[in-house]
């Protein structure tokens, strides 16, 4: 069994083209690609809420596009593209997820998957970043 980390992006970002795990500069996004190493996943990808599943090596122009402002038919469409391309990187049977993200970008993910985890499930960004700095503070 396989463990894959699942990152969403967030709105703050380089104003330019760079490797996807170096586009997105908030202090969130930066503790949770910390943590997510922690954790010795296979592979540590990204929920982009314009480009789908991203790789953390892929170079990706910067985006003004959000889960938070989609209407539920547009984030159906983008999570179905996800799993489509979440297919191709892991076994959704069996494979261990586990998601560093909203519950907008995992809604509709989370029922084609068997086996996840969401650690940071109902807290708040304050609460999210204490709990994100306490993992990593000795990394």
């Amino acid at each position: 069994m396989a463990k894959t980390v699942l990152i969403s992006c967030v709105s703050s970002k380089l104003t330019h083209r760079a490797k996807a795990k170096d586009l997105y500069i908030s202090p969130l996004f930066k503790y949770n690609l910390r943590y997510a190493r922690t954790l010795n996943p296979e592979n540590i990808l990204i929920l982009s809420a314009k480009y789908g599943l991203v790789p953390l090596e892929k170079e990706i122009d910067p985006y003004n596009q959000t889960l938070n402002t989609m209407k539920d038919k547009e984030i159906k469409s983008w999570a179905e593209q996800v799993i489509h391309e979440l297919k191709k990187e892991v076994d959704l049977n069996t494979d261990e997820i586990i998601f560093l993200a909203g519950s907008r970008y995992r809604k509709y993910l989370i029922p084609h998957i068997k086996n996840y985890k969401i650690p940071l499930q109902g807290l708040g960004i304050g609460k999210q970043l204490q709990f994100l700095k306490g993992k990593v503070q000795h990394e």
